[in-house]
């Protein structure tokens, strides 16, 4: 005898699960549907920004000054205030903007500072408060640095040296910052000196000829010293324990001079941009050989004698250590490498992000050093990609272009500050973008509606750049 069975069309838990993944891959491709359609983004001084995938509608002559904007709010989070809050602030020469990155980088501060003589490095120790500016002279003598406390808005002291300043980094725990003596110097020093006043301590390092660009590991027991050297000759990255200041050694040689450079967390890796060379290499700290180069001519992008002597002058290790980005100056990219097989394999090229304006050009009210040559910063949760003297935040979940910060286009001296409950909760001990790990995203952000999508099947993830990956010509050493 015939008996309906109605159960057959109840619907159970696993049934409910069921439909929630197809409805978030659905909301998914329709998300992904949608960024394809958008032609234009904004720029933070509201004119349209192409989306760096065709032909840019703000060129390289267009001004990009600082004047004229005015901030939505003009204040940063209170004590009252416990929610955990990300900003990307900018240091153009005798000023200081800051962006909202949680809400499509609004514009929320801008001050002025005594920073006109030319800005050089900037880095920070969120326990104090305190952000550190290094301006002045990169030479002999002349080279200044200041402290500003982020919660207060004040300057805290300002403090004149009798020699040159460039981009520094701070030990972990806030008490020492390894300062270059400058590019243009005749010393090849870099100074310690006290965090909480600015004070020499009397130790010093011979890091190399051109004291320049320096990274402190996050552990704080090493400083890494990268020496510019003028005579474009093979050149070493130096690299020296803070407990003592002493036991140099190196690593290399490069190609040439030491420009931009980042490490990995466990400090087995360094990824180098070098004089002359457009692209960068890859050494092993521990065993400090040189094991990859990459030249970007070689897979079809063409260098040029006109432009700066570091064409790749912008360098970024992501904060999960699975990517670097480089700049390419020549042809107004940023190309992005997978690198997670090395040091076994090589570094692999995923994606070129074309600027939506122009790296060639001079940044405006600039005290001195005014070509623009670069700089890449990872956000701390990886969402964003910075590069400066363009302006450009590119998204890194679908290597686009989000928005354009006009001050950033007239500056390569940027730091993104964290808060929480109204004080700094994360400032970077280095300008530059180190790797944090595999975990490197870590707990500062919360979770995002990128990092939801991620878990999405690949074939729905329409507004990833998808190119075939090049076969990566590379040079692989052992010295």
């Amino acid at each position: 005898m015939y008996k309906e069975k109605k159960h057959m069309w109840q619907i159970g838990p696993g049934v409910y699960s069921l439909l929630l993944i197809l409805l978030l891959i659905t909301v998914s491709c329709a998300t992904a549907s949608s960024a394809k359609q958008q032609p234009t983004l904004q720029h933070s001084d509201g004119n349209s920004v192409s989306n760096g995938t065709t032909t840019p509608t703000i060129g390289a002559n267009t001004p990009g000054a600082t004047s004229g904007i005015t901030p939505t709010t003009n204040s940063t989070p209170s004590a009252s205030d416990t929610g955990l809050h990300h900003y990307e602030y900018v240091f153009p020469d005798g000023a200081m903007y800051v962006y909202d990155m949680d809400h499509g980088h609004a514009l929320v501060k801008q001050k002025s500072l005594p920073t006109g003589a030319g800005v050089r490095g900037v880095v920070g120790d969120a326990a104090t408060h305190r952000v550190y500016i290094s301006f002045g002279s990169d030479g002999n003598s002349g080279g200044q640095m200041l402290a500003y406390d982020v919660v207060t808005d004040q300057v805290l002291w300002t403090r004149s040296y009798d020699f040159g300043i460039d981009s520094m980094s701070l030990t972990p725990d806030g008490k020492f910052i390894y300062m270059p003596a400058g590019e243009l110097a005749g010393s090849s020093y870099w100074y310690v000196l006290n965090a909480a006043d600015g004070s020499p301590t009397g130790a010093r390092i011979n890091g190399g000829s051109g004291p320049h660009n320096t990274v402190v590991s996050l552990n704080g027991a090493h400083v890494y010293m990268g020496a510019r050297n003028f005579a474009n000759t093979p050149t070493y990255l130096t690299v020296a324990d803070t407990a003592n200041n002493g036991n140099v050694r190196n690593i290399g040689p490069f190609k040439e001079g030491i420009r931009p450079f980042v490490i990995n967390r466990n400090e087995t890796l360094a990824y180098v941009t070098t004089t002359g060379l457009l692209g960068f290499q890859v050494a092993d700290i521990q065993h400090g050989n040189i094991l990859y180069t990459v030249d970007l001519t070689q897979l079809g992008f063409p260098n040029t004698p006109t432009g700066p002597s570091a064409p790749s002058h912008g360098i970024a290790l992501s904060p999960d250590e699975t990517r670097v980005a480089v700049i390419d100056w020549p042809n107004d990219t940023v190309h992005i490498f997978d690198v997670t097989g090395v040091p076994a394999s090589a570094p692999r090229k995923i994606a070129d992000i074309q600027f939506s304006r122009s790296m060639h050009h001079n940044e405006s009210s600039c005290a001195y050093d005014c070509a623009a040559d670069g700089w890449l910063e990872y956000s701390r949760d990886g969402r964003f990609l910075y590069a400066g003297d363009v302006g450009d935040v590119i998204d890194t979940a679908t290597n686009r272009v989000l928005t354009n910060l006009a001050p950033l286009y007239n500056t390569r001296k940027m730091l993104e500050i964290d808060f929480q409950n109204g004080v700094s909760s994360y400032i970077p001990i280095n300008r530059t973008s180190v790797g944090y790990g595999a975990n490197g995203v870590g707990n500062t952000s919360p979770v995002s509606v990128p990092a939801l999508f991620a878990l999405v099947p690949p074939v729905c993830q329409e507004t990833r750049t998808r190119r075939k990956a090049n076969t990566l010509v590379v040079t692989h050493s052992i010295n």
